[in-house]
C-alpha cells in the first residue's frame, strides 16, 4: 500500500485535486488488521508473520502520511464517499455468510469483503474531480493487477492442491470488475497521459456516471 509514494515515470506536476483517498486508505488498514489478528495466535512461519506486520504496518504509515506529513495536499474537500455504507454491510454479511462462526473468522471474512469495495472511495473521488493524473493512474492500476493476480493464484491453488475458497473468489472478483473499465482506458490511451473522466466515464456507470452522456477521455495535460 505504498501505491502513493510510488514513483512515476512521467513527469507531472500533483496538485491537490489529483490526490490519494485518504479514505480509501483507512479501510485498506482496517482489512489487514482484522484479516491479521491471527498474529497473536497462530504461528506459521516467519516470513508470514513478518508480511502480516508489513502490511499492517505499511497500511498505518500510509494513512500518517496522508493525514499528517502530506495533509497540506489531501484533497479531502473532494473526499467525501460515506465510508459506513460499506463498513456496515459487510460487517453484517461477515456475520451471516462465513466458513466458521468464530471471532477470528467472522473478521478474517470482514476483511475479505471490505477489501473487494474498499477502493471505491478513491474512485468516487476521481469521479468528483473528473480527472486523475499520471501518478494516480499507476496507483489505481498496480491495486487493480495486485487483486486481478489473485484469481490467477486461486486458479493455480485448485488445480494444484484442491483449495476452493468461493467467498475469496466472488469477493475477489466484485473487486476486479470495478477496475475493468479504467484498465481498459489506462491500457488503450497511454499510462503517461492524464486521465480524464467526462459524463459516465470509468466504471461502467457503478460510479462514474454524470448527468450528460459521453465516455471517458483522455487528454495530453
Amino acid at each position: 500500500n505504498w501505491g502513493p509514494l510510488a514513483p512515476t515515470s512521467c513527469p507531472v506536476s500533483l496538485p491537490p485535486r489529483a490526490g490519494i483517498s485518504g479514505k480509501s486508505q483507512i479501510l485498506f488498514a482496517v482489512v489487514f488488521t482484522t484479516r491479521y489478528l491471527d498474529l497473536v495466535t497462530n504461528f506459521i512461519s516467519f516470513y508470514n508473520t513478518s508480511m502480516k506486520v508489513v502490511y499492517i504496518a505499511c497500511s498505518y504509515a500510509t494513512v500518517w502520511l496522508i493525514y499528517s506529513k502530506f495533509k497540506a495536499t489531501y484533497d479531502g474537500n473532494h473526499d467525501t464517499f460515506r465510508v459506513e455504507f460499506l463498513v456496515v454491510p459487510t460487517a453484517v454479511l461477515a456475520f451471516l455468510v462465513n466458513h466458521d462462526f468464530t471471532p477470528l473468522e467472522i473478521l478474517w471474512t470482514f476483511s475479505i469483503y471490505l477489501e473487494s469495495v474498499a477502493i471505491l472511495p478513491q474512485l468516487f473521488m476521481v469521479s468528483k474531480t473528473g480527472e486523475a493524473e499520471t501518478i494516480t493512474s499507476h496507483y489505481l492500476f498496480a491495486l487493480g493487477i495486485y487483486r486481478t493476480l489473485y484469481l490467477f493464484n486461486w486458479i493455480w491453488r485448485y488445480q494444484q492442491e484442491g483449495f476452493f475458497d468461493l467467498i475469496a473468489i466472488v469477493a475477489g472478483l466484485v473487486q476486479t470488475i470495478l477496475y475493468c473499465d479504467f484498465f481498459y482506458l489506462y491500457i488503450t490511451k497511454g499510462a503517461c497521459w492524464r486521465l480524464v473522466i467526462r459524463a459516465g466515464g470509468l466504471g461502467a456507470g457503478l460510479l462514474w456516471s454524470l448527468p450528460s452522456s459521453g465516455r471517458g477521455v483522455v487528454s495530453s495535460g
